[in-house]
């Protein structure tokens, strides 16, 4: 079984939506904006990003408005896989789940963080696999990928590269305005991510 999750304040919530795919693919989530507010026209004042934190297990994002140098949150989630089913059929469910996201959710521009290889080398791998189809997806989308390090991406959250994991998604919680930081911690990275392109970016 492999799942596509949705987080959406709740003032906002207007339905749970279930998809099936073919076979043993199920889309699940909260989709819950206004149909106005997922079509609304896109300003030279106002860009959405998607961020995006790959994973084969577990893939996070998070989706903000940038404008007139304010960061609005809209909506967070992530796309899980489960270890029992072919590698490829992972890895093509996390394909269609980001190209589902982009015709959803409608964002101009994604940033994701660099890949770091560290002593899990296999695990890395897997890391990249993902992180291979998801761009794949945003670029035959359209979008440009911005990429950003580590180091970046806490500078651009929380002013300070040294700051720790914790640090950032506590800061991704006050500069969105959420009660809680998002969860799963992917997601709440992707926000991140997507916060720092917001930062540094063309708005």
């Amino acid at each position: 079984m492999m799942t596509f999750r949705t987080s959406i304040p709740t003032s906002v919530f207007r339905r749970a939506l279930k998809a099936s795919k073919s076979g043993e693919f199920k889309i699940k989530g909260l989709l819950a904006r206004a149909e106005t507010e997922k079509r609304r026209s896109v300003t030279r004042l106002s860009l959405r990003i998607i961020g995006i934190d790959p994973g084969l297990a577990s893939t996070g994002w998070g989706l903000v408005d940038a404008s007139g140098g304010r960061i609005r949150y809209v909506a967070h989630g992530s796309i899980e896989t489960k270890a029992d089913v072919s590698r490829a059929d992972r890895l093509l469910f996390i394909y269609r789940s980001v190209l589902s996201l982009v015709s959803e959710w409608k964002p101009l521009e994604s940033a994701m963080e660099t890949l770091y290889f560290g002593r899990n080398v296999s695990s890395a791998m897997a890391v990249a696999e993902a992180r291979g189809v998801i761009s794949i997806a945003l670029a035959g989308a359209g979008l440009e990928i911005r990429e950003f390090t580590p180091n970046q991406i806490k500078n651009g959250v929380v002013g300070v590269s040294r700051a720790d994991k914790q640090q950032v998604q506590e800061m991704v919680r006050i500069i969105l305005g959420l009660k809680e930081i998002p969860k799963p911690d992917h997601a709440a990275d992707a926000l991140g991510a997507a916060i720092c392109a917001a930062h540094a970016g063309k708005w």
